[in-house]
């Protein structure tokens, strides 16, 4: 994939936080070069979280937050202040904007708390460094290193532009520090190795395309030098005899029909236990699939999902999970439905959370998810490991995932 191409999910979040009016949509616009928020010197003008997809030069594709500010007030304020903090579930590296003349606030001092909590990297610009005499922007950046021990400090100005380029850098510096280069597939093979992955073309398919495991997974395997062959699960069972693969990937709606024609000695797995092992879940959606066998008449399951997408008369989620689950515990079971980035934030009524593959979500996100179950003592998994586990073949789609 090119880096204009690049899906969000795969791109580094930089979300930029603090109170009303430091200036913090002035500095986004400065470090992006763009007018990406709104500038006012009225407080709360930026009342939603902003994104912007770009690439940002020198660390490359990233996705720049802008948030509103956390001391908002009133009803809507509350609910402001609550997006806010959600933004935090996706945050790669955060950069809390203060203002020089003020210093760090009683919000902000919570803001670095929550930082800090959910194990973000971040930095802390004092914004305004203008209106300040060089003595007293040291004052306030002395303060800050000794609030926050190893946090870089930095004294910026947006309407000058001092110290944006610093700041860049800076942001920079910490990405790649931050940087998880966890494989997809590349370590599972090598150059050469013939790869199957089976791809079911049905009513929810996207039309003229594949959906994005599939394409990151095909990349992977061309950039490690291995040979992946394409067929339909329609197509499968007549391919397979003429070619000596070293692994086949499969859509995991199609698991169960894939196994039964994969002779026990071929490496088998799917495209969606493949994602969860690169977003750093598996293990616990393994955990998760086994508790299916624990559901009781009457027990609701979450099925979430990462993207909103019309659903279709055979849609996974809404129509083959459920029949899927009734099928394996025999129970009679309720349902409930998210998409998108609604997940709940009580997760107390449900019984077990099964969620998509998360490719529309950055791996921050999908972990701060599986902890979010994990601290309620719900067990979450994934829809490729729970299917295995349904049809009986999760420890087989699990021995190929060791590289």
């Amino acid at each position: 994939m090119s880096l204009q191409n690049t899906p969000a999910s795969e791109r580094v979040h930089i979300a930029f936080f603090g109170i009303r009016n430091v200036g913090k949509s002035s500095v986004v616009n400065a470090v992006t070069g763009q007018e990406l928020s709104i500038v006012s010197t009225v407080k709360g003008t930026t009342t939603d979280p902003v994104r912007k997809t770009m690439e940002l030069l020198p660390i490359g594709p990233v996705v720049i937050i802008d948030t509103p500010g956390i001391d908002d007030t009133g009803m809507l304020g509350e609910e402001r202040v609550r997006r806010t903090k959600k933004i935090l579930n996706e945050t790669d590296l955060a950069v809390l904007v203060s203002s020089a003349v003020e210093g760090l606030q009683e919000a902000d001092h919570e803001l670095l708390s929550l930082f800090e909590d959910k194990q973000i990297p971040y930095l802390i610009v004092f914004n305004k460094s203008d209106l300040l005499d060089a003595a007293d922007s040291g004052k306030h950046a002395d303060s800050a290193v000794r609030r926050t021990d190893k946090a870089p400090v930095l004294s910026v100005s947006a309407i000058n532009r001092d110290g944006i380029e610093e700041l860049k850098n800076t942001i920079g510096r910490l990405v790649q520090e931050a940087k998880n280069d966890r494989p997809l597939v590349s370590d599972l093979v090598k150059p050469g190795d013939l790869v199957i992955l089976v791809v079911p073309i049905d009513k929810s398919a996207p039309k003229g395309r594949l959906i994005l495991p599939q394409q990151m997974v095909i990349r992977d395997l061309l950039d490690a030098g291995a040979v992946p062959v394409i067929t339909r699960d329609t197509e499968y069972s007549q391919l397979l005899p003429r070619l000596l693969p070293k692994l086949v990937i499969t859509d995991s709606q199609v698991f169960g029909k894939i196994a039964a024609s994969t002779p026990a000695v071929l490496p088998l797995t799917s495209f969606s236990m493949i994602m969860a092992r690169y977003k750093g879940i598996l293990k616990q959606a393994v955990r998760g699939a086994k508790a299916i066998h624990k559901l009781q008449d009457g027990d609701t399951v979450l099925i979430s999902e990462g993207c909103t997408h019309h659903r279709q008369c055979e849609d996974i989620g809404t129509v083959k999970m459920p029949k899927w689950l009734e099928e394996c515990t025999g129970k009679n079971l309720h349902y409930a439905y998210t998409s998108g980035r609604d997940f709940p934030d009580d997760l107390s009524a449900f019984s077990l959370v099964i969620h998509c593959g998360g490719c529309m979500l950055n791996e921050r996100e999908m972990r701060s998810r599986c902890r979010h179950a994990e601290d309620e003592g719900i067990p979450m998994t994934n829809y490729g490991t729970a299917i295995a586990e349904m049809h009986g073949i999760l420890d087989r789609s699990l021995q190929p995932l060791q590289p």
